[in-house]
């Protein structure tokens, strides 16, 4: 009975050790993988990254996104008081191409500038260096842009300060050119300057800073809507002649001092350089008529009109877009009410003369008067007609 007592007990021990070896192991495998399933991140509690807002465009990067792969594109960007003025498209190391030219009852603008100093001081008085031509910006000035973009300020003064300047800008005609100091012979024999003077007169105009006005500012000046300074001239060439293409203008370009070549574009409208505006000297007009006198005086209104839109559309051609109808030079200098109606049919604005002066405030837009430039005329006489 005692062994049999023994082995019960033993036997009830070992179920004891048993059983309590079994209910271990579950309670650490239980352990184990509460362990494992706290250490695995729930990815559905996780927060979605917010996509994030682009930055909008402005009006500037808007324009180029719009001409994506125009070579030298470049977005000028203007600030003038009390005017909103969309940025315009030029093109880098071209001149400035029509800048904008804001009108305002009882204001004048006095020009566009590289900094907001600048204009303020040419608001407070447009006559100051800061209205200088070394820093107030126009078409005569070559586009200079910083990762496609630039921005002008523009400045207003008063139509009194504009009148009251009293300035006078002359408009300089030449026409033909020669390499021979003594000049050429013949009856044509004033129209030619010779080349070194040419030059002279050129770098005359670039080392005194005169201030070098557009065709449309000395418009809005003529109304009395900008100033100008008193120290502005305006360099011109009728014909397009051989020797002002291989000759003149490049002296225009070597120096950046620009000027308008007055073309007579019905034997095919020259390719310039990029400091000459092309301008019509009409397309077939630079003859003589029935009376012996131009064209200008012997045709109809509607005759003349439909010349001078084909001259506009070869200066098109060439690449003028907005100058192509803003002025032309009479043929010979002829002009009566006639050609002054078939100018205005044509969209014509300004007509220049051969007659003798100044441009003012005031003066008729399709009669403007000229200095004319004759062989042996130097720096010294160029200086007593622009000061």
């Amino acid at each position: 009975m005692s062994i049999i007592r023994a082995q019960r007990r033993g036997f009830a021990r070992a179920l004891t050790v048993g059983i309590l070896v079994a209910v271990t192991s579950a309670g650490l495998s239980a352990c184990a993988g509460a362990t494992t399933d706290a250490a695995t991140p729930d990815v559905s509690a996780t927060a979605a990254t917010p996509t994030p807002t682009p930055t909008p465009q402005t009006p500037g990067e808007k324009l180029l996104a719009a001409h994506t792969g125009q070579a030298g594109a470049c977005a000028v960007s203007f600030v003038l008081d009390g005017a909103s003025i969309d940025p315009q498209l030029q093109v880098q190391d071209r001149l400035y191409d029509h800048l904008p030219i804001p009108r305002h009852d009882g204001r004048a603008f006095a020009g566009w500038y590289h900094d907001q100093a600048a204009a303020t001081a040419a608001s407070a008085d447009p006559t100051t260096n800061a209205a200088s031509p070394a820093v107030r910006v126009n078409g005569s000035d070559l586009v200079s842009c910083t990762n496609q973009q630039t921005t002008l300020y523009g400045a207003w003064t008063t139509p009194a300060a504009v009148t009251g300047a009293k300035t006078r800008v002359p408009i300089l005609m030449y026409h033909q050119f020669t390499a021979k100091p003594g000049g050429e012979e013949g009856w044509l024999r004033g129209n030619y300057s010779y080349i070194e003077d040419y030059r002279s007169h050129m770098q005359y105009i670039k080392d005194h800073a005169f201030y070098l006005p557009t065709w449309d500012e000395l418009s809005a000046f003529i109304d009395g809507a900008l100033y100008l300074p008193d120290h502005s001239v305006i360099v011109t060439d009728d014909d397009a002649d051989p020797t002002w293409l291989t000759m003149a203008s490049p002296i225009n370009e070597q120096l950046q001092v620009m000027a308008t070549s007055f073309d007579i574009t019905g034997d095919g409208a020259a390719t310039q350089n990029r400091f000459i505006l092309p301008r019509s000297h009409t397309h077939d007009m630079h003859h003589a008529g029935a009376n012996g006198k131009g064209q200008m005086v012997n045709l109809s209104a509607p005759e003349i009109a439909a010349d001078m839109k084909a001259s506009a559309d070869a200066l098109r051609g060439v690449g003028v877009t907005a100058g192509a109808t803003e002025i032309m030079a009479y043929p010979f200098g002829h002009t009566n009410d006639t050609a002054k109606e078939g100018l205005r049919e044509a969209g014509f604005e300004m007509a220049r003369t051969i007659e003798q002066g100044y441009v003012q405030v005031g003066s008729e837009k399709l009669a403007l008067p000229c200095v004319r430039i004759n062989y042996g005329m130097g720096v010294a006489d160029l200086k007593d007609q622009i000061g």
